[in-house]
Parts: C-alpha cells; structure tokens; sequence
C-alpha cells in the first residue's frame, strides 16, 4: 500500500502498518497505536483503512450498552447488512469482528479504546481470549488495532500482568513531529521564524491545519502579527487549546492542582523541591501530580547529566509553556477581541526569556543527539543531557545546556563536549573561557571521563568575529548557529 500524498511525513509509522496490516500468518493479530492527541493518528488509521479495504470504528463516551449499540450498526454498516447488527455483549461483538477478514488480511481499527475498556472492564480479557489458541481456530485474518490517546492507559494494556501482555505484534507511538518537520510541515524557511513558531506549537501537526487554518507566518517580519491573529485571537480555537489539553486527560481530577505544576516549571522551577516552594506544598505532596503528567506525555522528567539521582522536570508541550509563562498573566485581558495587538508588545520580553531561550536549550540537545555528525563530537552521542557543574573554589554552580556523553572502546562513558546555548544574544570569547573554565572543573573529578571534551557554542544570534577567527583554528571548537541546526 502507497502511502496518500496527504500524508506528511510518518514514513517509518505508515510502512509499519503496513506491514502489520498485510502479515500473511493465518489467524488474527493485534497491534497498539498510541499517541497524544492532535498527533495524527486517526488521520493515519483511516487512511490505512481506506487502502487496505478495512473497517474503522470510533468510539465515544458512553455506556456500555449504547457502545454495543453503536459498534453493531458501523458494523452492520460496513458489512452492507440490511439490518444493524445486535449484541448482547462484547464477546459476540470481538467474535463475530474475528470473523470478517475471510479473502486475506484486512486491518480492523477501533479507535477511542479507553473509551470502550472504561466502560466494560473486561474488553480486554475478552480480545485476549479470542487471540487465544482455542480463538484462533476460527479467527480468519483480522489486523486488529486498537488506538487510543490516553497514554498511561495504553501503555497500560501491554505491561505487567495486563491480560494483553505479549499479544501485540506492533505497539506504535505517534510521536510529534521533531523541528525541522515541523518547519517543512509549517512552509517555514526561515530558521529564526521556524524555531520562534516552534516554541508556541511544537511539533503538533494540527495546530496548523485545524487550529489555525493553516495560517503560518509570511516571514519573520510577520511572525507578531500572526501570534496576535492566531495565537493570542480569544476568537481561534488555539487560544484556549492549553487548556483543555489537561481537562482531556481522564487521570487529572483536580485541574487547578496541575496547572499550577505547570506553571511552576513555565516559570523555571524545574525541580521538585522548587516546584513545592512555588505551590506552598511539600515535595512528597507532588510525586502523584508529576507522575500522571508523565504518564499523560504533558512532562518530562531529565537526569541531570553529571548526577544521576538529581533531575529536572520540563514540559513536553510547547504550548503549555507559552499559556502558563505568557498567556496566563494578561488573560483578563486577551479575552476581550481586539486587546491582543495591544498586550503582546509588553508579553514578548517574558515570552523569549522563559520560553524561547528554554526551548533553543531543548533543541539543541536534539540536536546534538539525533542530527549531528558524531564526527564533530570525535564519537556516536549516546546519551545527551543539561547539568549542574559544582565550583567550590568559587563556591558557586554552573549551568551546562548541552552534555554530550559517548562509549569509549572499552564501553567505558564518556563526556564528548560540553555546551552553551543563548538565543537571543551574541555569543563571544567570554563565553567560550567558561565552557572551558567548567571542562577543567570536570577533569578534576573522579567520576567523569573528560580528556576528550569538546566545547560547542550554540547561537541564535550569531557569533563575535574573534570568537569565529579562535574556532576556525581548533577543531575542537565548534560553533552552532540557526542555520546548521535546521540543515
């Protein structure tokens, strides 16, 4: 099956549906699509459907009788029966959807599975059982996969002693798209405007088409006029998206206890500790709230990268940090229409200092783990983090945006380059004495391999000419700015 030209980008996820779809064994399979909403993968399902000649069946939040009710008449439906279809309950259902791929391999998609399992907990025992040996004796060649958004519930149906454990043939996380997708995806060639776009929406692929009506900015000298026409409009569905991006999530009870998690880290308190401090709670009064956001793909939790029980919190949607750090202090405001082009000049200072100059940090590290050539590291990046490097002698700490951590030959860590990354400054000699003033700091310990660091400068404001004369004379200097992270 061709993947459609509507279809951007998602070759690795289109080619393995494909493959699960079309697998010749005899008998029924199951795979696993997950993902956070808005990613695309009901757009993907449908459209393997539609070329493998399948059925798809969304469902919604209801009871367990009117889910069967709907089930049988899209069935029925798709069936070309005359009548709906009528079950009793879901075992008649799964039996009789085992049945309908008797020419060859066909993909069968339920979509919204929570939705189902919530209301009739045994759902999955029941496609268990029927992917079971006994099943299987009548099952004709069914490509079930069941899809959901609720991350920790479909990450859930897999693990531990689930009833689906080891049943699945493919388990696929839609992710969102990584930066320079996002670019192409947006039509934006600029660098500067692409990431300053980013840092707003991410890399979530309906932001542009349903949320924006595919309004993307001209240029870079149009980028404020679209953040007040589209971002910041009370009358555009992405204004208030941040927040029901949360009320979505089926774990989260208590919405004001989250959002001021989140604002929390919008606001750079990145560990527990502050994070209570900022809320007036204890930090052990936090560990559930932070798990569910974990689970829910909202944050993410980053070790430190010289110790190991030390971490950060960040948050893994863009757009929350732009409603928590911006949105949220003039939202009296932005409400009424037409106040938008007035509040963003005094917003824009907060807007590049907590959020753009964090999210360059963040895509930089991508960077440095995923794009770059590990020659300009002297090796293959296995692991990339930020860190806090002691200074006892100055009795103070220093920030390190980029480590760079690979394997020696004999699998020993160790630390390849160290990095600094500013956005919206440019970036000279002094700020290349103190990536090296913190690589002799790290020589000195025990604990970390450092002989062959390299130190790396990223900026999104260029570089000083006596710092681009000092690099163009030592390879083991090296200076990245917009242009090379988005080639």
């Amino acid at each position: 099956m061709e993947k459609p030209s509507e279809i951007f980008d998602r070759d690795d996820e289109w080619n393995e549906l494909v493959r699960f779809a079309s697998l010749p064994q005899i008998g029924a399979t199951l795979g696993v699509v997950s993902g956070r909403r808005r990613q695309g993968k009901t757009f993907l399902l449908d459209a393997l459907v539609r070329a493998g000649g399948g059925f798809m069946f969304t469902a919604t939040e209801s009871s367990e009788a009117d889910a069967l009710r709907q089930y049988g008449q899209a069935l029925g439906d798709h069936l070309g029966e005359a009548t709906p279809l009528r079950f009793v309950n879901w075992d008649e259902a799964i039996t009789r959807t085992m049945l309908m791929a008797r020419r060859g391999p066909m993909p069968v998609v339920i979509d919204e599975f929570p939705f189902l399992a919530r209301a009739s907990l045994a759902l999955p025992s029941i496609i268990q059982r029927a992917l079971d040996p006994a099943g299987q004796r009548s099952n004709t060649q069914v490509r079930l996969l069941l899809c959901g958004s609720a991350l920790s519930f479909m990450g859930g149906l897999l693990s531990g002693t689930a009833p689906l454990r080891g049943r699945a043939g493919l388990e696929l996380v839609v992710r969102t798209l990584d930066y320079r997708a996002a670019a192409r995806f947006w039509d934006i060639d600029d660098p500067r405007t692409a990431l300053l776009v980013n840092a707003i929406v991410g890399g979530t692929p309906a932001y542009r088409h349903e949320f924006t009506q595919d309004d993307s900015p001209a240029g870079p000298g149009d980028f404020d006029d679209w953040v007040v026409r589209a971002v910041l409009n009370p009358a555009r569905p992405l204004f208030r998206e941040a927040r029901y991006l949360l009320a979505e999530e089926p774990d989260i009870r208590d919405p004001a206890l989250y959002h001021s998690v989140l604002a929390a880290i919008a606001d750079g308190r990145t560990r527990r500790g502050e994070i209570a401090n900022f809320l007036g709670r204890q930090p052990s009064d936090l560990a559930h709230a932070l798990g569910v956001l974990e689970d829910a793909g909202l944050v993410v939790r980053e070790e430190d990268a010289f110790k190991s029980n030390r971490g950060v919190y960040r948050t893994a949607e863009p757009l929350l940090t732009f409603y928590h750090a911006v949105m949220r202090l003039a939202w009296g405001d932005l409400e009424r229409t037409g106040r938008a082009r007035q509040v963003w000049p005094r917003l824009q200072r907060t807007f590049l200092s907590k959020v753009v100059g964090p999210h360059f940090e963040t895509i930089c590290r991508n960077w440095a783990r995923w794009k770059a050539d590990p020659a300009l590291f002297g090796g293959y990046p296995t692991r990339v983090a930020a860190g806090i490097v002691n200074d006892a002698a100055a009795r103070t700490q220093h920030e390190v945006d980029v480590a760079v951590f690979g394997r020696d030959d004999q699998d020993r860590e160790d630390l390849l380059a160290i990095g600094e990354a500013k956005w919206n400054e440019t970036v000279g000699a002094g700020h290349l004495q103190r990536l090296a003033h913190i690589r002799t700091l790290l020589n000195g310990r025990n604990d970390i391999r450092a002989d062959r660091c390299r130190l790396v400068l990223f900026s999104g404001g260029g570089f000083t000419d006596d710092l681009v004369a000092i690099a163009a004379a030592d390879p083991g200097i090296q200076l990245i700015g917009l242009d090379r992270l988005y080639t």
